[in-house]
């Protein structure tokens, strides 16, 4: 929401906003920006008939006062999403969805446009190197969105990737998400085939084939595009080398996950107008992004890397790829359980075995976020217990004495720092 304020506001437009709490890095750019709110909190009387417009995020509930009164004047409201499909009416839709690796495809098909010098807007879910923000909007003919299945708002909560209408589309795989919202695996997997009812006539889709819920639900669908695997690679130093047509490029990113997702994009790369060669060159220059699978410290001693993975087939990819790249090292692996989902006890099971490539893996809760979610505090061993080789965590404070004697004095160590939260205030700097 704050990248969309900051976007519209370098394009010439007059922009004020509400929240009951604003966190960095947003507040020092909305601060910088001059477009910071005064005070925190709601109030309908910054709600006036001289609005154009307003921008209605999901956290925003029905009963939120300023919605009630542009309601009640009759301003135009939009979802975030709903805003940018407005807006793209009259361009090429690419939309990249799935339950995990829509960010990192997202930015992959982002980086080799940008390369290429081809002009295009955006919606991806995290900052990348090259881009002021993670939201465009402008002239350009293609719009590139991170089409996220979780709900819009309020007032239509119907999944963000509904709402898009794709001439192209991805899905990098399907694992059960968001149980707050999508109770059962039945209806997580209702959104995906209500999402390809979207696309339009004419348009494409591609998917992960290994992926047999996937697989089965696109092919029941008879739409255009098809599936893909992960090309031939081999591992080195820095990166992996992928064959494709017998020609070798060498790429900074690693994992089986992430060339599974570049196959897909390069598909959608070429119903851009991109030859397959052209996409491989550009990808040598692709570095990731942030939080995903991002080197944050390497020396000959210690090297760590942050990752966002929060739902388990996040963590297992996560851990499986750093195993990979890393078969010699001594492997810490330490992940936060911060979600909703992930603090439900009969969400647990799906992170069991996980953890189970690591040397040493530390699992951390905060009871204090149980009880602010009015969950019960898990009894003492049954993380351990579900989730297997793991040492459960409930005080942030220990987690840095905890990771700094596992390192080991023998051999180099790589630590894997899984987090959508902040590992309870400990920082990389904790670990060096």
């Amino acid at each position: 929401m704050h990248n969309l304020a900051l976007e519209l506001l370098a394009h010439g437009h007059h922009i004020t906003g509400s929240d009951d709490e604003i966190f960095d890095p947003a507040l020092t750019r909305l601060k910088q920006a001059g477009i910071l709110p005064e005070k925190m909190g709601w109030s309908a009387d910054k709600i006036h008939s001289g609005l154009d417009g307003i921008i209605l995020g999901m956290h925003a509930r029905a009963d939120n006062p300023e919605l009630l009164q542009a309601k009640s004047l009759g301003i135009p409201i939009y979802s975030f999403p709903e805003y940018i499909y407005e807006h793209s009416k009259d361009k090429i839709r690419v939309v990249i969805g799935g339950s995990h690796g829509k960010t990192t495809s997202t930015a992959m098909l982002m980086h080799v446009l940008h390369e290429l010098g081809m002009d295009f807007d955006y919606l991806v879910g995290s900052q990348l190197a090259g881009f002021e923000r993670m939201v465009k909007v402008s002239e350009a003919p293609i719009i590139i969105i991170e089409g996220d299945e979780y709900l819009t708002s309020a007032l239509h909560p119907v999944p963000k990737f509904h709402i898009y209408k794709p001439h192209f589309a991805m899905i990098t795989g399907i694992a059960w998400d968001h149980i707050n919202v999508f109770p059962t695996f039945e209806n997580y997997i209702q959104q995906f085939k209500t999402f390809l009812s979207t696309v339009l006539p004419n348009g494409k889709v591609y998917w992960y084939q290994r992926d047999e819920v996937l697989d089965a639900i696109c092919k029941e669908t008879n739409i255009a595009g098809g599936p893909y695997t992960e090309p031939s690679y081999s591992l080195t130093v820095d990166g992996v080398v992928v064959n494709v047509a017998g020609q070798e490029f060498s790429l900074k990113i690693f994992g089986k996950h992430n060339l599974q997702n570049a196959a897909g994009v390069a598909l959608l790369a070429a119903d851009l107008g991109i030859a397959p060669t052209d996409f491989w060159k550009a990808m040598q220059t692709f570095e990731g992004t942030a939080k995903r699978l991002e080197k944050v410290h390497d020396s000959e001693r210690l090297t760590i890397f942050r990752d966002f993975a929060h739902a388990p087939s996040k963590v297992k990819a996560s851990v499986a790829a750093v195993k990979e790249q890393y078969p010699n090292h001594h492997f810490i692996a330490v992940f936060e359980l911060h979600t909703f989902s992930s603090l439900r006890a009969d969400f647990l099971p799906g992170y069991a075995g996980s953890l189970d490539p690591a040397d040493k893996a530390f699992v951390l809760y905060d009871p204090h976020v149980y009880e602010l979610k009015k969950m019960p505090v898990p009894e003492k061993g049954i993380i351990e217990k579900t989730i297997g080789n793991c040492e459960e965590i409930s005080d942030p404070k220990t987690l840095k004495d905890k990771v700094n004697a596992a390192i080991s004095k023998t051999k180099p160590t790589v630590l894997l720092l899984m987090s959508s939260g902040n590992l309870g205030g400990n920082t990389v700097s904790d670990f060096v």
